[in-house]
């Protein structure tokens, strides 16, 4: 979908349309961490996402494949930033060609900067001069397809501002005339260059309305987060350093932590007078936020310490002297007091004392947690402890912004399916699949790539012939990932019983990973079931998947709901698990006495039992709203599962057995296990009086 037509859909409800920026990362490590903030931010409902191409067109290669993981892995809505940069004719065909067939229809059309080395743009042989000539090629070769966005400049393009950080009036107006020239060629948003004066933003907007620019003219806001930072992007752009905002960030800029909360604090009153004078999108630049710790956990030595938000504050001369700079900044003061107090505690527990009490002063809503809102905000609580990844608090700035704002509310994020849909253009109307791939959505994605057509209403409406085959991509894991796999479940396998263990902790919560799964810990609906599921692992029935049944839920509801709000969904409990032959026959001749039970079950060579027909599909989730036709989301199909067992197998050796040494006692019991056990798909069709469990007993 084209980014302006979802953001006209988003304002014309009255609401507030908000994006991010990323930009590919240096290193491998760095891009999965990438994806995985990015995975995180997505979950706020963004309208859509934007790669940067890198400076000189340094990271083409990177940026198509971050773009493509994006739109259809990260399931957001994708603009991919393309330069004329070091780019001919044939460079920049290639790369608009490779993203249309991942679906993607967004790019921010842009000049670029020059290369490495050279101070000045020049073109390129057999490229472009500027992004004039390439929103003009776009147009002329691939029509209507692609929505184009440019690049406006409040202060007009940085190669006009003079010495004096200022524009002449005629390099003002000829800049806003050249915007118009890229408008009228086909470029239908226009996303601004980073700025700190809020007024000239506004006079920007209004001098574009006066000539005739009426397309959506979206802000950059780049949040504060380290004073040298912003210093070195604020100089490169030559963008203008308001006089109050200098005055302000001076006393505190040695202290990171504060001017983190000061930018926090700025970022969110601009936003607020931008949004008053009735422009309904922010775009965010993250910057990827490497090192940001916005959370301002102060690590404390290896002890286990939980900051609280508000410390009993001591007033030597020196606290007072480093106060009364700031004592005006009720962020600055409140992030301050967490790093003096937390330096307090460094320095007793060096000196052998390990106990610490933290005087709260009984705030409100018991403010464990150490995120830091302006004052007339509701505080939100989070628990973190030092066991916490700090990664995990690096996009809490771009959240608090927006929470600030009232633009996000963590207890009303809700899904508009029970998986998250593909951005990609040809997938949009996908609304149903197997729940076979529930915990490796990723996987399910890559193997349905070359579908035509995706199934809509009805699972044998439009579904694909075939899958496509297994490959080593279906196991590629991130680093971080297959290091917690490592921690977690390589450990010393004596029996099965050992093996039963692995799985009933993992239901239980006490792990957070698991070789069958993409997704982080148990999902919200697995919590509702995880005592009875940690009874079934503890006999010999190793769970993969399962779902609660639901009755007529409400769609809005935290932790089943999906849909959004007004509607009601439904599902079948359904379990998914291996068990050893001799577990499977004594369970399909008690499933005899249990009518509303089906079932289908196969090992690795094949071998297929089941009381349901080859053809027959269930739908196991279904959701009932108003003014729609009834959505069935999930489904269990025979023919999708005998796929899906070659890929469910193979992960007992991929995923787990090869994490051991290749002589290991533990990997030939893995192995064993694989060769020997039944994978099962089970469905209690009685949502209303079934109990899935029962047939356990």
């Amino acid at each position: 979908m084209k980014v302006v037509d979802k953001i006209k859909s988003v304002t014309e409800q009255g609401q507030t349309a908000f994006s991010f920026e990323f930009f590919p990362p240096k290193t491998e490590d760095g891009v999965e961490n990438l994806f995985e903030r990015m995975d995180r931010l997505v979950s706020y409902g963004p309208s859509f996402c934007d790669i940067t191409w890198g400076a000189g067109g340094s990271t083409a290669d990177l940026t198509l494949e971050i773009a493509s993981r994006m739109q259809n892995a990260i399931c957001v809505e994708t603009m991919m930033h393309l330069t004329c940069t070091n780019m001919p004719v044939e460079k920049i065909d290639h790369a608009l060609e490779t993203i249309r067939s991942n679906g993607i229809q967004n790019v921010l059309a842009l000049r670029g900067d020059p290369p490495h080395g050279q101070d000045k743009f020049v073109q390129v042989e057999g490229g472009f001069a500027c992004a004039l000539d390439l929103v003009n090629h776009i147009r002329s070769k691939y029509g209507d397809y692609f929505g184009i966005t440019v690049a406006g400049y409040p202060e007009a393009h940085p190669d006009v501002i003079e010495a004096d950080g200022l524009a002449t009036p005629e390099s003002y107006q000829s800049d806003l005339a050249y915007l118009k020239k890229k408008v009228d060629a086909g470029a239908d948003l226009i996303v601004t260059q980073l700025f700190y004066d809020t007024d000239i933003f506004l006079k920007f907007v209004n001098d574009c309305r006066q000539i005739g620019i009426n397309c959506p003219i979206v802000p950059g806001i780049m949040p504060i987060s380290n004073y040298k930072g912003f210093l070195r992007m604020a100089g490169f752009c030559k963008t203008k350093i308001p006089a109050e905002l200098t005055a302000a960030l001076e006393p505190i800029k040695d202290n990171e932590e504060a001017v983190k909360a000061f930018g926090i604090h700025f970022a969110t009153e601009m936003c607020k007078k931008i949004l008053a004078h009735g422009i309904s999108t922010l775009h965010i630049y993250t910057l990827n936020m490497d090192k940001s710790a916005i959370g301002i956990l102060m690590v404390v030595s290896h002890f286990l310490v939980k900051v609280f938000f508000f410390f009993l504050i001591m007033s030597p001369a020196e606290l007072t002297a480093a106060l009364e700079p700031i004592k005006d900044n009720e962020e600055a003061v409140k992030a301050f007091g967490i790093h003096f107090a937390t330096e307090m505690c460094k320095k007793i527990l060096a000196h052998g004392i390990s106990t610490l009490h933290i005087y709260t002063l009984n705030m409100d809503k018991s403010a464990i947690g150490i995120l830091m809102v302006v004052s007339h905000f509701l505080v939100k609580v989070f628990f973190f402890f030092l066991i916490m990844s700090l990664s995990t608090l690096e996009d809490l700035t771009m959240v608090l912004i927006l929470q600030n704002l009232g633009l996000i509310d963590e207890s009303k994020i809700t899904r508009s399916l029970p998986w998250r849909r593909p951005a990609n253009v040809f997938r949009t109307k996908e609304d149903v699949r197997p729940i076979f791939w529930a915990n490796r959505p990723k996987s399910y994605i890559s193997r349905t790539k070359g579908w035509n057509d995706f199934p809509q209403g009805r699972w044998g409406d439009s579904r694909s012939a075939s899958y496509g085959t297994l490959s080593d991509y279906q196991f590629m894991r991130p680093r971080a990932r297959d290091k917690k796999l490592q921690q977690e479940w390589v450990v010393p396998l004596k029996g099965i019983e050992d093996v039963q263990e692995k799985f009933k902790e993992l239901c239980l919560g006490s792990l957070k990973s698991s070789p069958w799964s993409e997704l982080d810990g148990l999902q919200p609906e697995t919590k509702i079931i995880n005592e009875k599921l940690g009874k079934i692992n503890s006999n010999g029935f190793l769970t993969i998947n399962s779902q609660p049944s639901v009755n007529a839920a409400k769609s809005d509801s935290p932790a089943i709901g999906w849909g959004g709000p007004g509607g009601y969904v439904y599902q079948k409990a359904y379990l998914e698990f291996f068990c050893s032959k001799d577990k499977l026959d004594t369970f399909m001749e008690k499933s005899k006495a249990f009518p509303s039970i089906t079932y289908m079950a196969v090992n690795k060579a094949g071998n297929w039992v089941s009381n349901v027909g080859e053809a027959d599909v269930n739908a196991v989730t279904w959701g009932v709203f108003p003014a729609k036709e009834i959505i069935q989301p999930t489904i269990v199909d025979p023919a999708s599962f005998k796929v899906w067992k070659d890929e469910a197998f193979e992960i007992w050796s991929r995923s787990w057995a090869n994490l051991y040494p290749e002589d290991d006692p533990s990997r030939k019991l893995l192995e064993e296990v694989k060769n020997s056990y039944f994978l099962v798909s089970l469905v209690d069709n009685d949502y209303i009086n079934g109990d899935i469990f029962s047939i356990f007993a």
